[in-house]
């Protein structure tokens, strides 16, 4: 009898273990809602990127994934916010260049871009041009070099705003070409075409995403590219260093982001998720409309791309006695 109720008792045991979830079933990845955090707000590009992904990364994983946008502080903001979730990785960051390699070398952050924030991959490459108004006399980089030589602090670019891409990139040629080229900064490209158009300013180095409506326009003229080979969207203009001035490589690159800690696996599924969605057509068609060149780095290689760019900006800005406002 005594072993009749042992025995019982153990399959009493086994009954209710089998109704538990195993320790897979319970950490089953996802199994809740995601975010993605944006450092800027909707409807830029950043935003465009994010709302992409969280569309097909829903639709893959089977779970609601919201985009909440937290603007300011060159991006850091959302950034912040990411650093200081829990190592899940239910919370996503789309990041640029401007908040992860720019901005640390220019405020006070409160998290570390490099400790705290894991890399899963590039989303997105975006190559920067220089172009002039219409009616500069200047048809390219060296005839503009020579007419800002002959008439030095006479020249200005434009960017949108202290410290962005666009900034650097200026004063990237400034130092490269030995000019001394005036920063103007602006709210945005949109604000500083209209005076580039008009001839209140003389050059941007902008990105090709914001540029290319008014170059295929006409009312802005391509002399160079910032990346190391031509753009497929401007294949008859020469890369900066074609036209004698090597060392102004620039870009805007978007990539995506959680916070340090997450498990491997989990890291693991969201990269292979990234790469997935990538490589959907539709997905390849509105990247291309950028002017961008979607991402194709591993995990490891994004790892490294990340603290390279980090450290390489770092110096630029050190160099260039670039100081936020």
């Amino acid at each position: 009898m005594k072993h009749s109720i042992l025995t019982l008792a153990a399959a009493g045991v086994f009954a209710v273990a089998a109704l538990l979830p195993t320790p897979s079933q319970a950490q089953a990845y996802p199994n809740k809602p995601l975010r993605i955090m944006v450092g800027a707000t909707a409807g830029g590009g950043t935003d465009i990127l994010a709302r992409m992904l969280a569309e097909k990364f829903g639709a893959s994983m089977k779970q609601t994934v919201v985009v909440e946008n937290r603007p300011g502080a060159a991006n850091t903001l959302a950034a912040d916010a990411t650093a200081k979730a829990a190592p899940d990785g239910y919370t996503l960051l789309v990041a640029t260049n401007t908040g992860q390699a720019i901005a640390p070398h220019m405020l006070k952050l409160a998290y570390d871009p490099l400790k705290d924030l894991q890399p899963l991959g590039m989303v997105v490459v975006v190559p920067h041009v220089l172009v002039v108004g219409a009616n500069e006399p200047a048809r390219d980089l060296k005839e503009l070099v020579a007419a800002m030589k002959a008439k030095p602090g006479s020249y200005s670019y434009a960017s949108s705003g202290v410290g962005s891409t666009q900034h650097i990139a200026g004063e990237a040629l400034n130092m490269a070409a030995g000019t001394q080229a005036v920063h103007v900064p602006y709210k945005g490209s949109s604000a500083a075409h209209v005076d580039l158009i008009g001839g209140q300013i003389q050059m941007m180095l902008d990105t090709t995403s914001s540029a290319m409506a008014q170059i295929k326009a006409g009312k802005l003229r391509a002399l160079a590219v910032t990346t190391p080979n031509r753009s497929p969207e401007l294949p008859l203009v020469p890369t900066v260093a074609e036209a004698g001035y090597p060392g102004v490589e620039m870009t805007t690159w978007y990539g995506l982001y959680t916070t340090a800690g997450t498990p491997r696996p989990v890291v693991d599924q969201l990269h292979a998720e990234l790469k997935r969605a990538l490589a959907l057509p539709d997905v390849q068609e509105r990247l291309r409309g950028l002017g961008g060149q979607a991402g194709t780095l591993s995990l490891e290689q994004m790892v490294d791309y990340n603290r390279a760019e980090f450290e390489r900006y770092g110096k630029l800005i050190k160099a260039a006695n670039i100081k936020a406002e």
